[in-house]
């Protein structure tokens, strides 16, 4: 009851149907769930459990952090960080049994060096730069990185790995030469005799249009939560959203025509109309860009949000015939009668990515889980 208005609701039955449509869909591959920045907005440690629960034998985080929470949690599967890392933290690394990414001969050394020094085997992923000139040594000198990491004495080589930098977009061709890339580098173990490690490149734009690029193992992250990377992807396979966002009418008044409304006077009533204050803004990160252009969904009506979205509170012009009352239910992202304010929407109008959209939904904003019937909170979910 002390719950604030405005929740964020995660259903996890969605995100296990997501998961099982997609391991459907690029196998044999295995599916690696991608949980990195709160798992996309939707609770690290719930996503992880149902996940684990359903079968998912990998998880992958950017940080070390998310890993270690993982592992407070309980989760037991292998974890991978798929960052960049600094060498202070390789102690923690294997001291949490979490995967490292080595994206260079002497990120690989320092690994080695500290797992002779722990008395371990440290589980690694060799990172390969074939274009997107970010982390990971590049196509045209892997080798080195290849032959060192045979060669240490206390490195596991779980996977080698690369990403794509345009596997969204609509012409491939890019993508492709990367792929190519990838696969000469990797024929180095063939060449050699030795067992191929685990080889994964496809993150949901390949998982969705580039088959080829499957491999052994597919790294979705925002398909898994339901939601289009791009466009012309949508609907290529049937997933559910995860996220929906509510909150209620906690105010109403009437606006005299020429009045303004909220900060720096945006939006002025063209006639005598009614406002509803919903408790939710830019601080729960709501993007204020959405001022004067977004919308909610009430009563399965949708109206626009006029002024600027505040901190804490934004307002929404139901016009001078509009019905709401305190305590109605608002809609932000979600359906509500036979609407619907998806993800992708909010993305077109701010002229973002989707997942600027979800990483920015905060921890101020409690999360509240559905599954299998039941409904419990973060704190629960965390316990």
């Amino acid at each position: 009851h002390l719950l604030r208005p405005t929740v964020a609701e995660i259903d996890l039955d969605a995100l296990v149907a997501n998961f099982r449509t997609i391991q459907a869909a690029v196998g044999p591959a295995r599916v690696l769930p991608i949980l990195k920045a709160n798992a996309y907005g939707h609770g690290l440690v719930p996503c992880a459990r149902a996940l684990e629960k359903e079968g998912a034998s990998f998880f992958g985080v950017a940080l070390l952090e998310e890993g270690i929470a993982l592992r407070q949690a309980g989760i037991r599967v292998p974890i991978m960080a798929l960052g960049g890392i600094a060498g202070r933290q390789i102690d923690g690394f294997l001291t949490h049994g979490i995967d490292i990414t080595a994206s260079s001969v002497m990120k690989l050394q320092q690994v080695e060096a500290t797992a002779r020094k722990l008395g371990v085997r440290a589980r690694v992923h060799l990172k390969i730069d074939t274009g997107m000139e970010r982390i990971g040594v590049h196509y045209y000198t892997a080798e080195s990185l290849l032959a060192e990491a045979v060669a240490c004495q206390h490195i596991e080589i779980v996977s080698v790995f690369s990403h794509f930098a345009t596997a969204e977009q609509e012409d491939l061709g890019f993508a492709k030469i990367q792929l190519e890339r990838f696969l000469e580098c990797t024929a180095f173990f063939e060449r050699r005799s030795l067992p191929m490690p685990l080889r994964h490149m496809a993150n949901s734009g390949a998982v969705l249009q580039f088959q080829e690029a499957h491999l052994d193992l597919v790294r979705p992250g925002l398909a898994l939560f339901g939601v289009s990377p791009a466009p012309h992807l949508a609907g290529r396979l049937s997933l559910q959203p995860v996220l929906s966002l509510r909150s209620e009418i906690v105010f109403f008044k009437v606006v005299r025509a020429g009045a303004s409304v909220s900060y720096d006077r945006t939006w002025t009533a063209p006639e005598d109309t009614r406002i509803v204050t919903v408790p939710i803004g830019y601080g729960d990160g709501f993007s204020r860009r959405l001022s004067n252009r977004g919308s909610v969904l009430l009563r399965g009506k949708r109206y626009p949000l006029v002024g600027k979205i505040c901190m804490d509170q934004l307002m929404v012009d139901i016009g001078p015939d509009g019905v709401g009352y305190n305590g109605d239910e608002v809609v932000l992202i979600g359906t509500q009668g036979g609407e619907r304010i998806s993800i992708e929407e909010l993305t077109e109008l701010v002229e973002t990515d989707p997942r600027d959209i979800l990483t920015s939904l905060n921890v101020r904003l409690p999360r509240r889980f559905h599954q299998g019937g039941r409904e419990f909170l973060q704190d629960e979910a965390s316990a």
